[in-house]
């Protein structure tokens, strides 16, 4: 048997990863980019870097608590970028990194669909609650 390389072994488990499997990392990634409250702050961050006060208020109904939560998970997994600039009040910034700005071109085409097709769902959701099923 031969012997792998490390970078051989990580090929081998690039391709070997399966979305379907609930133990697979990219399992745990959609999880985590599938939550409504990621898809609004990366479609938010796509216009370019926001103060946190500015996301809270773009976001409706997002809780202080929840998007503090979002965006350390997103700066932890790479997508955010979180800057600090001493004043009074400290200034914080969020951006979207490389990785987030690729990730945002998707996620802000859902949302677009979503806008675009609620009516259409809507009726969908009334013909099926009006039937005889």
């Amino acid at each position: 048997m031969a012997t792998k390389t490390a970078a051989e072994r990580r090929e081998q488990a690039r391709v070997e990863y399966d979305a379907f499997l609930k133990g697979c990392p990219t399992n745990q990634l959609l999880d985590r980019i599938s939550d409504k409250w990621v898809s609004l702050v990366v479609a938010a961050l796509a216009a370019g870097p926001m103060r946190y006060s500015d996301l809270g208020r773009k976001i409706a109904g997002v809780s202080p608590k929840m998007l503090t939560q979002t965006l350390r998970s997103l700066e932890r997994d790479g997508i955010v970028t979180r800057t600090v600039t001493p004043a009074v009040p400290v200034r914080v910034d969020y951006a979207l990194t490389p990785l987030g700005t690729n990730l945002s071109r998707l996620l802000t085409a859902v949302k677009d669909w979503a806008e675009l097709h609620i009516e259409e769902v809507n009726e969908a959701r009334e013909r099926y609650d009006t039937s005889d099923s």
